[in-house]
């Protein structure tokens, strides 16, 4: 059995590695041979995460054609991928991309500290913003003076109340997407939402296109339900999918569950546009491929007029292509842990059915506080709030690491809560682990990638502003000293920082 789970053409290939910047000549240095120039090109592109790890190359022959060099030339530089561990090849099933076995492990940084335990740490590790007060306080109050009639009863409701899922209805049918509360399930988060979801459509084994990044939580709930995770590489920071190679992934690899971030993708932010998204609805229907739609940046758009495309689900409005996942979380407060789900009501009646052996249901107040929000307007304001301190955040801290770190590279997103930065060639786990131990969590690239891709990343969270963003900047910047110069064994503890 082929080992692989995706195909790279020898077009498509040479086309990456012919789109790659050449390194500054140094003066003096003799030029590498081709073969070995060519094993460093390719090698970049699987670390860099734009030629994911387990994808079957072109045969030596191919590769050759298309780059208009010698046959010996490719099949050096396949060797020397070889012996150094980025190729993996058998007799009949041809070559495919791996990463050393020694390579850095993802380190540290993603998962949430609780607020005591911080101390002096700087905490860009979680991207999740405080409560957009008074919202919070006014949603609360008025579950509580609905809860009574839900006193009498047992509590549970697998597929959500009805007053919730009727409103996440209409508010889809007032985008121009009828919807019914049948086709709604309310859950304990997004991450409930598509753990079900997974659970459903995708057994031990199954295949799931992601996007290459992708959200790290999810890409590690997927991992823990047995599933094979086809990494498909995004067009560029901030452009959205690459149709062409999510066509072939599709036709090649027949996953069962595709999932992506449609609405400033986590981690890198981009936003896709209306062609991208009918064209994938399109080329998922024609493989019987289920796209799961996260929509849980929707609302975090933080350019002024800026004009939002139609939702994903918009072109398969009756859901039998398309499963959208929202949330409240990311829009209004991660401690509000309610989420949704969008799909044809044969496919929400098999979630409800399988909830019984999971968690029975979500917690009655707090959907009761989101129906509030929703339903007199505090939602769009609290929205409005979280956009606003979610822009200057990220404003204050894209200043901060451009004076403090010039040589880091990014793309400043639309929306979202996230910047991708390519850390001036060191390695983000490495930055991780040093960052730690001078102040400053930070999550490294490989959490968002398969088979530790994106070595050269770290994902920064626009979660803190003003002082607190230009300090974390400082920070990293010790950090990336103490790395670039090997001494990061020995890295100062951090100083005391009052916000």
């Amino acid at each position: 059995m082929a080992q692989w789970t995706s195909a790279v053409g020898a077009a498509q290939l040479a086309r990456l590695i012919t789109s790659q910047q050449p390194r500054p000549a140094v003066p003096g240095a003799r030029r590498p041979p081709a073969y070995r120039s060519l094993a460093d090109g390719i090698r970049l592109l699987v670390l860099e995460g734009r030629v994911p790890v387990a994808a079957r190359l072109p045969a030596e022959r191919e590769l050759a054609v298309a780059l208009e060099i010698s046959r010996t030339t490719v099949a050096a530089a396949y060797e020397a991928l070889r012996t150094e561990g980025f190729l993996e090849s058998r007799r009949g099933a041809g070559s495919w991309t791996s990463v050393p076995a020694g390579n850095p492990l993802p380190a540290r940084g993603l998962e949430p500290l609780p607020p005591e335990a911080l101390g002096s740490m700087i905490d860009l590790g979680c991207a999740a913003l405080p409560a957009p007060e008074p919202w919070l306080t006014r949603a609360v109050q008025g579950a509580l003076e609905e809860l009574p009639p839900y006193a009498h009863t047992h509590g549970d409701y697998p597929a959500g109340l009805q007053v919730l899922r009727r409103m996440l209805a209409d508010r889809y049918t007032a985008q121009g997407i009828p919807t019914m509360p049948e086709q709604i399930m309310v859950t304990t988060g997004a991450m409930g939402a598509i753990d079900a979801i997974c659970h459903l459509f995708a057994g031990r084994g199954e295949r799931i296109a992601v996007e290459s990044p992708s959200y790290a939580n999810i890409l590690q709930l997927m991992r823990a339900a047995g599933a094979r995770l086809v990494p498909v590489a995004m067009a560029d920071a901030l452009g959205g999918w690459d149709l062409p190679v999510w066509r072939q992934v599709l036709r090649d690899a027949a996953p069962r569950l595709a999932y992506v971030v449609a609405d400033f993708h986590n981690p890198t932010g981009a936003l896709a546009d209306e062609d991208q998204r009918r064209a994938l609805v399109e080329a998922a229907r024609s493989a019987g491929t289920v796209l799961v739609v996260d929509e849980t940046m929707t609302e975090l758009w933080l350019e002024p007029g800026l004009e939002m495309p139609r939702p994903v689900c918009s072109f398969d409005p009756a859901g039998s292509t398309v499963i959208t996942v929202g949330s409240a979380s990311k829009a209004f407060w991660a401690g509000m842990r309610i989420g949704w789900v969008r799909a044809a009501p044969d496919v929400i009646r098999s979630l409800v059915a399988a909830r019984a052996y999971a968690d029975l249901g979500t917690p009655v107040v707090e959907q009761l506080a989101v129906n509030w929000l929703m339903s007199t307007g505090g939602w769009e304001q609290a929205a409005e709030v979280r956009r606003t301190q979610a822009r200057e955040n990220r404003d204050a801290l894209v200043a901060a690491v451009r004076r403090e770190l010039p040589d880091w590279e990014f793309e400043v997103p639309r929306g979202g809560l996230t910047l991708w930065a390519r850390a001036g060639g060191l390695s983000g786990s490495r930055l991780a682990e040093v960052g730690e131990r001078v102040g400053v969590r930070v999550p490294s690239g490989p959490r968002f990638g398969v088979d530790g891709a994106f070595e050269g990343y770290v994902r920064l969270p626009f979660t803190v502003g003003g002082p607190v963003a230009d300090e974390a900047a400082v920070r990293l910047a010790t950090a990336a000293r103490l790395v670039a110069t090997g001494s990061g064994t020995g890295a100062e503890p951090p100083r005391t920082f009052v916000a």
